[in-house]
């Protein structure tokens, strides 16, 4: 669909997605009017030229709105899904959160009240006793601040009201044994005061099965509750105060699945060209690396010594016998994960009316934090049982070698094989001792190899925002305002713990140690885990904006508006892995990881992190021209401007070519709308059309164990449509339709699923030091495929080592077009250099050469941007059949159809996420003056388990891909009452 043809398909805007409940018969007009304050005041929904959605409490209830993933299937151009830590993305129109990383800001602004909240669980809890949530597409970067680049989610709490005493409550039980209470309290304390309490709590058994030890996992265990306070003075001036606590203790699952070919080379760990159930291949991961005969061979050049290594890199791996379930809702896992969070906040909003002027002051401090762990690679490895490796460690470790050797292994066997070769052994905590087992923090012990991640956040922000509206007569009118937001990251750390890793911690300490002739004491290297540590992230962010209204007729109006942000970031964060040399006995060595370790090796001297410190400032604005042509007709075009500032990629090692910082965002919105009441108030029609300029696009791939985010620009396109027809008050129907295109620029990027970008005269290679992957690429066209620089290379690296370790010839691999081999990527650039051989290079500022390109970039130019699906269709229906008595009986169904669409910018088959479809269902019967209710209800009555999103892990992970689904199946009955 061309961009001209688009835009001219239709003049029309969106509205309602509201689905609304059932009418009285003397209502008028048919469909209740809902209003909003997408512009910073009171007005009709279908008054405002703005794509926006509202729905008010009782819409929520009757379409069984109860969370995230619930809203966007009511919503046209919207898609939502978890991601891979403790985060999600909330897409609208193609824009959505495809920048990974402490500094990345969300492209989507979440607000309460109008407060915005950096980071906020409200995309994990449950609604609960809210007024209306609003969901404006398209960039709002003129009222409602800094990147609202894909729109703006605002929650509008149910205030306290002061006209009587009010109470309801609910209870929920259904399937999963699960229980969900609400209830609200609402009291006023003389004329001018009113108090309003509300909570919620859930507790349900787990979505999956592990087969493993016959238990559920991802379970609930949530609650929250809200206190408000409103102080109305004067008919003019009112003050509401807000303050809000959730937490959540359970054993929510951050990844659905796992999914995998396996590749049987180990080259790269999975196969690119599928994904199936199968469990990575082991010996394709750091952790084997660490801890296989071939590297430790190598590096003591001993063949004794090589007999310590727990792995063959040729031979089985530890998940030769795994199994990963083909149903979605089982796994086999031993490690169960775990889900801490909270969050509080308390915020305040004051305004007063002067008659011809209005003040209005919203401001806030919250407080949040998550800690999530979970199994790594979702599988059950095979028991040590006699493993050879750990025979010698105990063997050494006794004397076998020699004291010299029992006195550096001798520690090392004490905390790896604390119960023998035979026993149960021990992975580390992930902690900010970076000691580990060895330190004595222990984090599980079992007989067989353990690996586990942890990622968590600790986060608090404070806001002020204050802006005057004018009210005047004449045709000219305006709004003028400023914020002020601080935001900090206590602390963001991600960990992966593996046995292997402690291992590899364990004997190349002890090597180290030998290596210094005696000088060192014995001691082990620190962290035995990786780390990616955000010791800290700041962000100091202000803006003043304002808008101009231009009334030329009754009719038409022109908005002009504009907003300067400014936005200053701090980072200071480092990722250790097996980096410094501690000797045993340190509990503690965040000291001599302060004093030891270089985390920016671009900054002359040693830096125990890396600092990194960037501004970031720019205008938006918006223009919008309105014609009102009748009381029920809006016609109206606007073209906006918006902007999510940059950030600063996390530490690198400088042979991978990579930026420092990354570029903001900026969005050039054109947009067409209508929004239409007709038939006498019996139907609503809203339709809108837009283009979307997108320069600089953050997008991330993962290198080295790490997110790094690189920028491109892009196009995107669409239509939208909404509609509520309401033919009498029994009947109620709801559609939503919306179309999507979007294309990258120019954009040409390294595909770490295959590395050889799908050519058959590259060679791929997993380097055994650091399990990355690098890649022989000829220099010119006709040259033979670099298998003989592999068996050059490996043959160097075996004689100076002492031994045949690694293998000289190549092997195909599985869904590529090529071979691969394990080797050492800077011993084959110096193979390649020194030979003047016509294959990439790269060398270091002084001309030596220091390694290989990570691979062939792939042009993305012209593919879809991820997550963002093509279509969406959203059809609502609802009969209401009023009793004599004075109860009814409401039965409604609702369907969604979201189409295709991609977890990846390569557009890979295999990167493909397929259409699927969501039926819900509800009957309830109401009390008189809807005093009480029964309902039975059922969500997703297909129990689709349809695939929302994908996150591929880095070459050092074995290229596994975890995937994101819908919740399954839920039926239950709820009763409630209200008066």
């Amino acid at each position: 669909m061309r961009k001209i043809e688009l835009l001219c398909a239709s003049a029309l805007t969106m509205c309602v997605a509201a689905p609304a409940h059932a009418q009285d018969p003397a209502d008028d007009p048919a469909i209740a009017v809902i209003v909003v304050t997408a512009q910073r005041q009171a007005e009709s929904l279908q008054t405002v030229p703005i794509a926006v959605s509202a729905f008010d409490a009782e819409a929520l209830e009757r379409q069984q709105i109860e969370n995230a993933s619930d809203l966007q299937l009511s919503l046209p151009n919207v898609s939502f899904t978890k991601t891979n830590f403790t985060t999600s993305s909330f897409t609208i129109r193609g824009v959505g959160d495809l920048c990974t990383g402490t500094s990345c800001d969300s492209a989507t602004a979440i607000h309460v009240n109008d407060m915005p909240l950096l980071a906020t669980r409200l995309f994990e809890t449950e609604y609960f006793d809210l007024e209306r949530v609003e969901v404006l597409r398209g960039p709002q970067g003129t009222l409602f601040g800094r990147n609202a680049t894909s729109g703006v989610v605002n929650f509008i709490t149910a205030r306290p009201d002061l006209s009587g005493f009010a109470a309801s409550g609910s209870f929920e039980y259904g399937n999963y044994d699960s229980m969900r209470a609400t209830g609200m309290v609402n009291f006023p304390i003389g004329d001018s005061f009113g108090i309003r309490v509300a909570g919620f709590y859930l507790n349900r058994d787990g979505y999956t099965e592990n087969l493993f030890d016959n238990t559920r996992i991802d379970d609930r265990d949530l609650y929250a509750v809200r206190g408000s306070l409103r102080w109305e003075p004067g008919p003019d001036t009112s003050l509401d105060l807000v303050g809000y606590y959730f937490n959540e203790d359970d054993h929510r699952s951050r990844i659905q699945k796992q999914l995998c070919t396996r590749d049987p080379t180990g080259v790269l760990g999975c196969a690119p060209n599928a994904l199936g159930n199968d469990i990575v291949n082991g010996n394709s991961t750091l952790a084997a690396m660490l801890s296989s005969q071939q590297l430790i061979g190598i590096r003591s050049r001993s063949a004794a010594l090589a007999g310590l290594g727990l792995v063959n890199l040729y031979g089985p791996d530890q998940y030769q016998n795994a199994s990963n379930p083909s149903d979605v809702r089982q796994v086999s896992i031993d490690y169960a994960p775990t889900y801490e969070a909270d969050e509080w906040f308390a915020m305040g909003r004051f305004e007063h009316d002067f008659g011809s002027m209005a003040l209005t002051v919203t401001g806030g401090y919250q407080e949040t934090s998550v800690d999530s762990r979970t199994d790594y690679n979702l599988s059950v490895s095979d028991p040590f049982g006699i493993n050879t490796g750990l025979f010698t460690l105990a063997a050494l470790a006794g004397g076998a070698g020699g004291p010299g050797l029992a006195a550096y292994l001798g520690p090392a066997a004490a905390a790896l094989i604390p119960n023998g070769p035979t026993g149960a052994v021990c992975v580390s905590e992930a902690d900010f001792s970076y000691t580990g087992i060895f330190g004595g923090h222990v984090g599980g012990c079992d007989i067989r190899p353990v690996e586990f991640d942890r990622s968590a956040s600790d986060a608090r922000q404070w806001s002020v925002e204050a802006h005057v509206d004018s009210d005047f007569d004449g045709p000219f009118n305006f709004l003028l305002g400023g914020i002020y937001l601080d935001y900090e990251n206590l602390q963001n750390p991600y960990f992966v713990n593996a046995y292997g890793l402690d291992y590899g911690a364990g004997i190349f300490g002890a090597l180290t140690g030998l290596g210094s002739g005696g000088t060192l004491p014995p001691g082990f290297l620190a962290p035995p885990f990786f780390i990616s540590d955000t010791d800290s992230f700041t962000l100091e962010s202000w803006g003043i904006f304002g808008e101009a209204y231009v009334d030329f007729t009754d009719d038409i109006r022109l908005t002009v508006g504009a907003r300067y942000s400014h936005d200053d970031k701090f980072v200071r964060a480092r990722s250790p892995i097996l980096s410094v040399y501690v000797p045993y006995g340190v509990t503690d060595a965040t000291d001599i990881l302060g004093t030891s370790f270089d985390a920016d090796g671009q900054t002359p001297g040693q830096q125990p992190y890396r600092e990194d410190s960037v501004s970031f400032g720019e205008i938006t604005g918006r223009v919008v021209l309105e014609w009102q042509w009748s009381p029920d007709n809006l016609v109206y075009a606007s073209y906006s401007r918006g902007y999510k500032s940059g950030g600063v990629n996390p530490p690198f090692d400088p042979v991978f070519s990579v930026q420092a910082q990354f570029r903001p965002e900026i969005i050039n919105a054109f947009e067409i709308g209508s929004k239409n009441t007709i038939a006498n108030g019996a139907v609503q029609l809203n339709v809108t059309a837009f283009y979307y300029d997108y320069s600089d696009l953050q997008l991330s791939r993962i290198l080295n164990r790490t997110s790094f985010n690189d920028n491109t620009n892009a196009e995107v396109m669409g239509l939208e449509l909404e509609a509520i027809i309401s033919p009498d008050p029994a009947w109620l129907f709801n559609i939503t339709g919306s179309l999507l295109h979007t294309r990258i620029g120019e954009l040409f990027l390294v595909n770490t699923r295959d590395p050889s970008g799908g050519r058959d005269d590259v060679v791929i290679i997993k380097d055994i030091t650091n399990a990355a992957n690098c890649a022989i690429i000829p220099t010119i066209a006709g040259v033979p495929r670099g298998d003989a620089v592999v068996a050059a290379a490996n043959g160097l690296i075996n004689a100076s080592a002492g031994g045949a370790y690694l293998q000289l010839a190549t092997s195909p691999i599985p869904g590529t077009n090529t071979t691969g081999a394990y080797s050492i990527c800077s011993t084959l650039a110096q193979v390649i250099a020194g030979g003047g051989l016509p294959y990439q290079v790269l060398f270091n500022s002084a001309g030596a050469p220091i390694g290989l390109p990570d691979g062939v970039a792939v042009d993305l130019s012209g593919n879809n941007l991820p997550l963002a699906p093509d279509m969406k269709i959203s059809v609502g229906g609802q009969y209401t059949a009023d009793f004599d008595n004075g109860m009814s009986l409401v039965l409604r169904a609702d369907y969604t159809y979201t189409g295709e669409q991609w977890g990846r910018s390569f557009n890979d088959p295999v990167d493909r996420i397929d259409s699927y479809g969501v039926l819900n269902a509800q009957v309830q019967l109401n009390g008189v003056d809807n005093r009480w209710f029964v309902r039975a209800f059922v969500q997703n009555a297909f129990d689709n388990n349809a695939i929302t999103g994908h996150y591929l892990t880095d070459p050092s992970s074995g290229l596994f891909t975890n995937i994101f689904t819908l919740e399954p199946r839920r039926y239950g009955l709820a009763a409630g009452f209200s008066f």
